[in-house]
């Protein structure tokens, strides 16, 4: 329970609080789940790493207060209580506006603590300039700004269009892959990438000697569309997988795939050092990314491993130092990214799983 208008002091006491009683005795192990964080100007959104199960979805407006101690980040949203009203039967009320609220803490571990408390600020940036735009609202700081973010996130150009590139007949290709009955396609599937437009699963290993290689219309980074009309957009990982294996007693197959190198081309415009990119790293994979911001519009997305930064390669780089690199970049940031499943495959870390 909080007061509904602490002080930030207050808030942080809480935060310290909430921290402490987390936190494993001496010499007991801390437990944790691993987890994906997506930040957008709409909401923050917490989805369990492996099961991809939604946590934690609150919407930005209902969170109170972010702290970044340390390693540790403190997310505090707020639930007004409802009371019932015995004038209206089962009508409920809320409490007034000065009346106390139940908060809810959420702490997260993690070397990107204060990147990521950063980029959650800047959603509420955004946020606030689209709501003054969209009610004729002149932003009262305008003339004490040099620059703000929305007329940086103007200049930064959307990279690989993908709304154009999917939804043109001409970008597209079916490919028909003749195959015996009872025979596997022998592809590995990957999802493309949270902060993708227009998510679908991207092909990321071929048998040498399945139906897919075989057919000689296919290649690693081409992104499937629909499997015998079926489309897989949108659609988890697990659904797509089932949806390929399902053809297994078919004779032929008709995908319907948009031709896209393994490798991602992302291109970043930040004048200053004092505009946030957006996006945070965990040795080379980007782990969080701020939704609608200037690295979203560049072409980072959630999943990615980073190959390259402005011609350097990164791959055996330490993650201290490529968020060194990053967070002193600025002009055009020129990256090159692939989904970490890829990478990995690509490079033998993982022994593919043919379906």
């Amino acid at each position: 329970m909080s007061e509904a208008q602490p002080s930030k002091a207050i808030r942080m006491l809480q935060a310290q609080e909430a921290v402490g009683r987390i936190k494993a005795m001496e010499g007991e192990s801390q437990p944790s789940t691993d987890v994906d964080l997506f930040v957008s100007i709409e909401k923050v959104m917490v989805l369990n790493t492996g099961l991809q199960e939604i946590m934690m979805d609150h919407a930005l407006r209902s969170i109170s207060y972010i702290a970044d101690i340390d390693n540790i980040l403190v997310v505090m949203a707020k639930r007004s209580l409802v009371l019932s009203s015995p004038s209206s039967g089962d009508e409920q009320s809320t409490l007034p506006s000065n009346a106390q609220q139940k908060l809810i803490c959420h702490i997260f571990e993690t070397d990107e603590a204060h990147l990521i408390a950063q980029s959650i600020g800047q959603a509420f940036q955004v946020a606030y300039m689209e709501f003054l735009k969209a009610n004729g609202i002149e932003d009262p700081n305008i003339h004490l700004k040099d620059t703000s973010y929305e007329d940086i996130l103007q200049q930064q150009e959307i990279m690989h269009d993908e709304l154009e590139t999917f939804t043109k007949k001409d970008r597209q290709k079916d490919v028909i892959v003749p195959k015996s009955k009872g025979e596997a396609l022998g592809i590995v599937i990957v999802e493309s990438g949270w902060g993708s437009m227009l998510p679908t699963v991207v092909l990321a290993n071929m048998s040498p000697v399945g139906a897919a290689a075989r057919c000689g219309h296919l290649n690693i980074g081409d992104q499937i569309m629909s499997v015998n009309g079926i489309s897989l957009v949108g659609l988890p990982l697990s659904t797509c997988q089932e949806h390929v294996k399902a053809v297994k007693n078919l004779t032929a197959v008709r995908l319907c795939v948009v031709s896209r190198p393994p490798v991602v081309e992302v291109l970043i415009k930040r004048p200053d050092k004092k505009y946030q990119l957006g996006f945070s790293v965990q040795n080379g994979v980007i782990c969080s990314l701020l939704r609608g911001g200037i690295a979203e519009r560049g072409g980072i997305r959630v999943g990615h491993r980073i190959i390259e930064i402005n011609g350097q390669s990164v791959v055996a780089v330490p993650h201290e130092k490529i968020v060194h690199m990053l967070s002193t970049s600025i002009g055009e940031i020129h990256m090159k990214t692939m989904p970490m499943a890829v990478f990995r495959l690509l490079t033998g870390q993982e022994v593919p799983q043919y379906i």
